[in-house]
């Protein structure tokens, strides 16, 4: 289900100065002194499990036994996960559809974005999902998790997309924090980040990204309204949306997620309607998307 939202009346205010910003989140103050380049391949722990039946899995996962198809099509397959993974993982046909609108809105704009990040892979669901798109040159999928990333890399081995995806291994907003700031801090031999090319023209028509964070606090589903700002960690919504800008980011949130919250992100003065789509299987809401422009979308019209 897909809705419009307006911008709101007043705005909940200008988001930081874009750098420090990016150094607050990122734990990083000034320029990094170390170069961020491309994970190793880390082998699978005990904590990349594969359960074959739902007797072996913890008592609190076993309602996810039944589910096990929708999450990943290929499960049987080998598919690992952390235990935790479980409550994180965006179901298979919902990841698609994702991937499908992320690619259908860059076709409408004169410069298609080459690159897709997606800022917290987990155990790489969203990522495959865009890798097997087809339409980003390169997806790039950060995890600060060990295990989980390991995870990661195995089941893009068995969905056949290694060779699209570029995983890193640390804090994706420092990830950022160089992209945006210290591009040079980023080890792209080889164009393990981006195609020559890329890095000559403006942030927002080389780059878009894609970030499912962690919900946290208060269990969503036992609240109408779910607020991003105090129920969400450890990051608030202002946070991630201000690091993502000026790229085109899609967000995936509670679907319960306050609406209003999300209309006063878009910035005062500008007619751009936010697009949130309700992504449900069987007629159960999973969670709600939204759809951010880039900035000179937003005020120039398509990019």
């Amino acid at each position: 289900m897909k809705e419009q939202v307006a911008p709101a009346g007043s705005s909940a205010g200008e988001p930081p100065q874009h750098e420090a910003h990016l150094a607050r989140l990122s734990n990083t103050p000034g320029r990094p002194s170390n170069l961020m380049g491309p994970a190793a391949r880390l082998p699978l722990s005990r904590e990349c499990k594969h359960y074959n039946s739902s007797y072996e899995m913890p008592d609190n996962l076993q309602k996810y036994w039944h589910q096990r198809y929708n999450l990943w099509e290929g499960y049987d397959d080998g598919i690992r996960m952390t235990d935790d993974a479980w409550f994180g993982v965006t179901a298979e046909p919902i990841a698609r559809e994702v991937a499908e609108e992320m690619a259908s809105k860059t076709k409408q704009r004169r410069h298609k974005p080459k690159v897709l990040i997606d800022l917290f892979a987990g155990a790489g669901g969203n990522t495959i999902q865009f890798a097997l798109s087809g339409h980003w040159d390169r997806v790039i999928g950060i995890e600060l998790s060990t295990p989980t990333l390991a995870c990661a890399q195995h089941n893009a081995e068995i969905y056949g997309v290694s060779d699209s995806i570029t995983w890193v291994h640390g804090n994706c907003f420092d990830f950022l924090n160089r992209l945006v700031n210290y591009p040079d801090t980023l080890d792209n031999s080889g164009g393990a980040f981006w195609d020559e090319g890329v890095d000559d023209i403006p942030l927002q028509r080389g780059f878009e990204i894609f970030a499912s964070p962690p919900w946290g606090g208060v269990g969503y589903e036992g609240v109408e309204v779910f607020d991003m700002e105090t129920m969400m960690e450890p990051y608030r919504l202002t946070e991630i949306a201000a690091a993502c800008r000026p790229m085109a980011h899609a967000l995936f949130l509670p679907r319960n997620g306050d609406l209003a919250q999300l209309a006063s992100l878009v910035p005062d003065g500008h007619k751009t309607k936010l697009d949130v789509v309700q992504y449900c299987i069987q007629g159960a809401s999973k969670g709600l998307v939204a759809y951010f422009p880039a900035q000179d979308d937003q005020d120039h019209g398509k990019a």
